[in-house]
Formats: structure tokens, C-alpha cells, sequence
């Protein structure tokens, strides 16, 4: 196999034993399991269970905003922007209950994001928001008074609370 299949596939064990196990649960023989890999293969790919949890969510979320870039490209309306970015979002959720509880849930609860831990994958995504709003702006659709760094986080915020209760609702 290879190294790039079976990171993968480390990492969509993961996926599955963090949403199971919860992520202080979760064992790296737990991930190795349903991996099919031997536990020592795990430290060939990553340094511990928080290695693993910050490369997770950097591909994830990469994945998605790569396909909210690409369904943004020919769409010139940024209030159908928005309506697509959001869609894509909470599709993501609906599609994958695991990835997404993971995401809401035990990233969250692990506080790798206030451990120092640079989110640059996260900030990229709220970039995307920035930038619609910001072009909403300039094609006179949006009120240009407003804050674009706190109005990117709002949108967000919306989608994330939406999100965790669809989360909570389906448990």
C-alpha cells in the first residue's frame, strides 16, 4: 500500500474511532485496529493522538475548502456565494455525522486550539467568507459600515451553531 493510502486510511480510522470513542477515549491501538495497521505504523505517520487529530482536521478542512473554491468560481453573486458556501458546510455535516462530529465535538473538547497551535487551514476557510462579504461590499449588495473580520465570524458562527445542534439533535 501506499504511504499516502494508508495515511489516509489512518486518519479515516480516526475519523471513526474518535466520533465511536471520543477522542480522550480513543486509543492509538484503538485507531491501529480499525485501521488494519499495526500499532507502531501509526508513529510512522504521526507523533501522538493530537498529531493525528491536527492533521485530520488541516485535510478536512482543506478538502472542503477546495470544494467551496470550486463551486464559488463561476458564481458572480456574492449573496449565491454565501448561499453555496453554506450549503457546502452544512452538507459536509449531513453527509459525514462522524467527520462532523468529530469536527464540532472532539476537536473542541481536546483545546489543541488553545494549546498554541496555529489554525491556518481554519483561517483560510473564514478568509473565503471575508472575501464574498468583502465583494458583496464592493458591488454595493452588503452595507459597507460593518466589520468584515467580525462579520466573516458571525456567518461562521451561524453555520457552527446550526451544525452542533443538528449534531445534538440527531444523538
Amino acid at each position: 500500500m501506499r504511504t499516502a493510502d494508508k495515511h489516509r486510511k489512518i486518519i479515516q480510522a480516526a475519523i471513526h474511532v474518535f466520533a465511536k470513542k471520543g477522542f480522550f477515549n480513543a486509543r492509538i491501538s484503538d485507531i491501529a485496529k480499525a485501521a488494519k495497521v499495526a500499532d507502531g505504523t501509526i508513529y510512522l505517520y504521526f507523533n501522538n493522538k493530537y498529531d493525528i487529530l491536527i492533521s485530520l482536521f488541516e485535510e478536512e478542512i482543506g478538502n472542503l475548502i477546495e470544494q467551496v473554491t470550486g463551486a464559488l468560481q463561476t458564481i458572480t453573486d456574492p449573496r449565491k456565494k454565501l448561499e453555496i458556501f453554506a450549503l457546502h458546510h452544512l452538507g459536509l455535516v449531513e453527509e459525514n455525522r462522524e467527520l462532523a462530529e468529530v469536527l464540532q465535538v472532539e476537536i473542541r473538547q481536546s483545546n489543541i486550539f488553545q494549546n498554541g497551535y496555529r489554525n491556518q487551514k481554519f483561517a483560510e476557510y473564514l478568509d473565503i467568507i471575508f472575501a464574498i462579504i468583502q465583494e458583496g461590499q464592493e458591488q454595493g449588495l452588503f452595507r459597507t459600515d460593518v466589520n468584515l473580520n467580525l462579520m466573516k465570524r458571525i456567518y461562521f458562527g451561524a453555520l457552527d451553531e446550526s451544525s452542533r445542534l443538528w449534531i445534538q439533535s440527531a444523538e
